[in-house]
């Protein structure tokens, strides 16, 4: 693939886009974006606020601890931590610098402040209404399809900005459709890695410092650490340790940034930390990890693009299989070794289901990384699922978008009884 090539151009495109930073699980931060926006907008702390989301919303930040609130849970936590702390202009590092005092003042405004959430549906799986109040004043802030995508701005009646929303289309995106397989492999084998070093090189800092930290500390479950303790070190249950724990510190406060995919923190560290993990045990070249990192990356964002943002898919499976797809390459396979490993992969734990982030998240990762493992092994004992074995049909391509169905459609009512469970109707 040529450097002038249309893909070519999307393909960086979109490693810029997708893989950016983030502190704090990304759906509490979006509504802590929002939160910041809107306080901005209104020009002061409000006295009221009402927060209007999709049930997907609310699913993903029930659980959740929000940083750089001592700990904190829940929706009125992260608006609240935009409200008194948040920088509209750092996006999702809009908590990233928060004081001992603006901890304080979060904790006084929860307890004095009303606030009011209501479950929405607007036919849009990533929807956030925002209104704050002062008196006779207000300000409303909407995000749609994605984290940072500020689609309504309105104060005292007046409408200060506005794209309208058309559906789950990620307007102001690179098209995503131009992602397939044989075209990531092309673009991967042939990619100056100087146009990718600067995106992937701080994908590695930024998620091997927080595996770090996850298996050094004491978060959620720690599911990293009881990997390592019940399985030995072997560079696979490394592999599965690593992103696992990442997972434990994120999903349980920890004030590290990581780098995202598909809109993720965890998919960012599922389909990243297995891979430099086995490019260590390996002893590759730089040059090597990097082309292996920007297929995993590459190979979760094709895969999440059906899926859509939110679902009751679990996205830890997308990006095992991407996961998968790095290791194989790192091992010297070529592209059937790769697209099998993704097939494998995938017909071992899609319908794995996503109920929230929490705790459990480092146990999903820690599954879905093994079924990528798992995957390229299959095939290279000369074994692999074929079409007709369940979702799996002939193509890679065909079985991805099989999946994108499964999770976009027919997870929908799904996601509908898991949002019901989780809010008690």
């Amino acid at each position: 693939m040529k450097k002038t090539d249309e893909k070519y151009q999307a393909y960086i495109q979109i490693l810029k886009e997708e893989l950016v930073p983030a502190m704090g699980c990304t759906e509490p931060i979006a509504l802590a974006y929002a939160g910041a926006k809107a306080r901005e907008v209104l020009g002061c702390v409000p006295d009221k606020v009402l927060v209007e989301a999709s049930g997907s919303i609310i699913k993903n930040v029930k659980s959740v601890i929000v940083p750089n609130t001592n700990h904190l849970k829940g929706i009125p936590a992260a608006v609240t931590a935009g409200i008194i702390a948040g920088k509209a202009e750092k996006e999702l590092e809009v908590i990233a610098e928060v004081t001992p005092d603006e901890i304080e003042q979060m904790i006084t405004f929860l307890k004095e402040t009303p606030i009011t959430v209501e479950h929405i549906d607007q036919g849009i799986t990533f929807d956030i209404v925002l209104t704050l109040y002062k008196e006779d004043s207000y300000a409303k802030v909407r995000i749609a399809n994605y984290h940072t995508n500020i689609v309504h701005i309105e104060k005292d009646g007046e409408v200060v900005f506005d794209i309208p929303v058309e559906g789950e289309n990620e307007e102001g995106l690179t098209d995503r459709s131009l992602l397939d397989m044989k075209s990531i492999w092309n673009f991967i084998n042939t990619v100056d890695v100087v146009d990718i070093k600067e995106v992937i090189g701080r994908q590695i800092e930024y998620n091997t410092a927080i595996a770090d930290e996850g298996l050094r500390g004491d978060y959620g479950a720690n599911i990293g650490s009881v990997l390592l303790s019940a399985y030995g070190d072997d560079v696979r249950t490394r592999a599965k340790a690593r992103a696992a724990a990442g997972s434990d510190a994120r999903m349980n406060g920890c004030e590290l940034p990581v780098i995202i995919n598909a809109g993720s923190g965890n998919q960012g560290m599922t389909c990243s930390l297995p891979v430099l993990e086995y490019a260590k045990e390996l002893n590759v070249t730089e040059e090597k990890k990097y082309r292996a990192l920007a297929l995993s990356n590459l190979t979760a964002i094709h895969q999440k693009t059906g899926i859509g943002r939110l679902s009751a898919y679990c996205g830890a499976v997308s990006a095992g299989a991407a996961a998968g797809a790095g290791i194989a390459y790192l091992c010297g396979g070529g592209y059937e070794e790769v697209i099998h490993t993704v097939v494998n992969a995938l017909a071992i734990v899609s319908g794995m289901v996503c109920d929230g982030a929490k705790a459990s998240c480092a146990a999903k990762i820690a599954a879905s990384v093994d079924a990528g493992i798992l995957g390229y092994n299959m095939y290279l004992n000369g074994q692999q699922f074929y079409a007709g074995d369940g979702i799996v049909t002939k193509g890679v391509e065909a079985t991805i978008q099989n999946i994108g169905r499964l999770g976009k459609e027919g997870m929908r009512e799904t996601n509908e009884e898991i949002i019901k469970m989780m809010i008690g109707e």
